[in-house]
């Protein structure tokens, strides 16, 4: 599994317009090939008089299942194009589906790939990415004179703070990323002259959202 990778947090829609031709595309995180699916019935249905609702999705960590379709227009002209911008964007989990109004000008098949592509993009640019980051949650125990030196240690490492709570000691809830688990162990370790405790490392996925930590 890799250690971390991006994927849509909250889905968007992008318009474009092309020769008179209006391009609307609504990107949504997928997680299964059902979901994928119902989600673009449910887009064919919401946008039942377009002339084409053409879709592209892939699922998995390593984006082991991959579809697209053209839906009617010119083979290679949609589908494909637009898979290739959820890979350009190095994506997960992601399914989007452009609706084409067709407005009365035939784009031909540089135009089609031009107009298909900008759309994906558009609707990317509305939604949130975020990359998921697999690690740990950590549980923290420290005495009052160790504290700023963790705090300090763990601000030079970027590593989030979920929460911490005072009483006879203090306990800090903290997520780090799973290929520097050891070296914090290690630092943390080496800061407090081994006094430090850390309990319940508890596997997870998180990302940055907003600038705060969220567990996925």
């Amino acid at each position: 599994m890799l250690e971390n990778y991006r994927i849509v947090y909250e889905g968007g829609e992008g318009e474009i317009t092309e020769k008179k031709s209006k391009f609307i595309a609504t990107v949504q995180p997928v997680h299964s090939e059902e979901e994928a699916l119902a989600f673009i019935e449910a887009v064919k249905k919401k946008y039942w008089d377009a002339r084409h609702n053409c879709f592209a999705y892939l699922i998995g960590d390593r984006n082991q299942l991959q579809r697209f379709s053209d839906d009617g227009e010119p083979g290679g002209t949609a589908g494909k194009p637009m898979l290739d911008v959820l890979l350009g964007e190095s994506l997960h989990d992601a399914a989007v589906v452009v609706t084409r109004y067709f407005g009365g000008v035939l784009l031909g098949t540089g135009g089609l790939v031009r107009a298909y592509s900008c759309a994906v993009k558009a609707g990317l640019a509305s939604a949130k990415i975020i990359t998921r980051i697999s690690g740990f949650k950590l549980k923290i125990l420290t005495n009052y004179t160790d504290l700023g030196k963790i705090q300090y240690l763990l601000g030079q490492r970027n590593i989030s703070v979920l929460g911490s709570v005072y009483t006879e000691e203090v306990a800090l809830e903290v997520l780090t990323p799973g290929v520097e688990l050891e070296k914090v162990r290690m630092e943390l370790a080496e800061s407090t002259g081994g006094r430090v405790r850390i309990r319940e490392e508890e596997p997870c996925f998180f990302a940055e959202v907003d600038g705060r930590a969220v567990i996925l």
